[in-house]
């Protein structure tokens, strides 16, 4: 493996965490959001709980993905598969 190749992978390892970043803090700030609507609304029903829990599993799968399995994503699968295929080529 060389240094260019090596660098590409280490940037899409940081461009997917800093993905993440980002969904994380739009889900606390847009939540944040809901639930001082819901509060100063209708605070006798507390409905913000569910966009919460909907967006929330999502944001921790998206987490899992990134920071413990990343290495065994299917784009971890797909360059291996390619290297496979490349050393099959070559012999």
């Amino acid at each position: 493996m060389d240094n260019q190749e090596a660098y590409q992978r280490a940037k899409r390892r940081v461009e997917a965490k800093i993905g993440f970043y980002i969904h994380l803090a739009v889900y606390v700030g847009v939540n944040i959001l809901l639930i001082v609507i819901n509060l100063s609304t209708s605070p006798q029903y507390i409905w913000f709980k569910w966009p919460l829990l909907g967006w929330g599993i999502g944001l921790f799968f998206h987490g899992m993905s990134i920071f413990v399995f990343s290495g065994k994503t299917f784009r971890g699968m797909k360059e291996k598969m390619i290297e496979k295929e490349m050393k099959r080529d070559s012999s």
